[in-house]
């Protein structure tokens, strides 16, 4: 979700996965990534963009923090 950045409760601070099948959703969206937002309601980062790389690393383009994340699994 890309985050609202002209809201006084900030909305969609955070990375998630939506199932799809047959070009449908079917289920849920899912947290995926989180954090973006502190308890203050103050914004730490904002994800505006993804991609897979090489590896198979998540990057997270995050334009308030002025960095790329990269998540793998553990």
């Amino acid at each position: 979700e890309h985050g609202s950045w002209d809201r006084g409760h900030l909305n969609g601070y955070k990375v998630v996965w939506v199932p799809f099948a047959g070009g449908k959703p079917t289920g849920k969206a899912r947290d995926v990534v989180t954090g973006f937002v502190d308890a203050q309601n103050h914004a730490r980062g904002r994800p505006v963009g993804l991609a897979i790389d090489r590896s198979g690393g998540l990057l997270i383009a995050d334009d308030l923090a002025n960095v790329v994340w990269r998540v793998t699994g553990a």
